[in-house]
């Protein structure tokens, strides 16, 4: 509890005249503007919802955990219903390809408390039925978190804008605190899993991925995940072997979006709606 006291106090300083300076959201509807984000797609989450997904290698598809566990029930689901849509536009992806294994974190946990140490774990690493080689869909590199004051950018879909993906090309690093990267990109409802993007060299490096957004004082923020360490790790489980599903057992499930009074602030996960 008390580590989201620390992180509000320090958004509600840091946000002051910052998220002024950021871009507005900018849809990717035309092809000319969505053909260097083709590798940005929509996860179709059997049926139920979807969460923003991209593609970090030919068959590797990098995304929130909580985006593969049930919204009800807190159980995980079987991730081959999920389905990624690389580029997925007005009706059409550039690739589709079901899920043949995925991993996530092993400290994430979707029921805990929110907190820090959720955020931060909320990482899943998705391998694809067969490669993607569509010469006009070129998987992301990553790189190391940034720091506070960096200009960053995030695509992504929403509730209201899911047959397109969004571009904001200029948002801010707020604070990083724990593993969790605070950024004044916008997202919403579907935006779970979304890359969150620095520029050098003319290119997009990945730097975190989208958990979930917070209220302050009626501002918008959002949380990102730690990746580095993360994501080396969930590589090896999959050069292990492991990912395979595994039915488990209901568990009980903990209400996010509780209202922190002592705070102001509010914690949502931006999943599949």
């Amino acid at each position: 509890m008390w580590k989201w006291v620390i992180l509000a106090a320090v958004v509600t300083v840091a946000t002051t005249g910052a998220i002024a300076q950021d871009d507005k959201l900018r849809s990717l509807e035309a092809g000319i503007d969505a053909s260097p984000w083709e590798a940005v797609g929509r996860l179709d989450i059997g049926g139920a919802g979807f969460c923003t997904g991209s593609l970090i290698g030919p068959d590797l598809v990098l995304t929130a955990a909580h985006c593969l566990f049930d919204k009800s029930s807190g159980e995980r689901i079987n991730h081959e219903t999920v389905e990624f849509l690389a580029g997925w536009r007005n009706g059409r992806a550039s690739a589709y390809r079901k899920v043949r294994r995925a991993v996530v974190h092993p400290d994430y946990e979707y029921d805990e408390q929110v907190s820090s140490s959720r955020v931060r774990n909320d990482v899943a690493l998705l391998e694809l039925v067969r490669p993607i080689r569509n010469t006009t869909i070129e998987p992301f590199e990553t790189a190391s978190r940034p720091r506070k004051g960096a200009r960053v950018g995030v695509v992504s879909y929403a509730r209201d804008r899911s047959e397109a993906p969004s571009l904001q090309e200029v948002c801010r690093v707020l604070a990083r605190q724990e593993g969790v990267l605070v950024t004044s990109c916008t997202v919403d409802f579907g935006s779970s899993g979304a890359p969150i993007f620095t520029f050098s060299d003319g290119k997009a490096h990945i730097v975190s991925v989208v958990s979930a957004k917070a209220e302050l004082d009626g501002q918008n923020v959002s949380l990102g995940t730690a990746l580095s360490g993360p994501l080396a790790f969930l590589r090896s489980e999959l050069d292990a072997g492991k990912g395979v599903y595994q039915e488990t057992r209901p568990v009980s499930r903990v209400t996010v979006g509780d209202s922190r009074r002592e705070t102001g602030a509010k914690f949502v996960r931006p999943g599949e709606d």
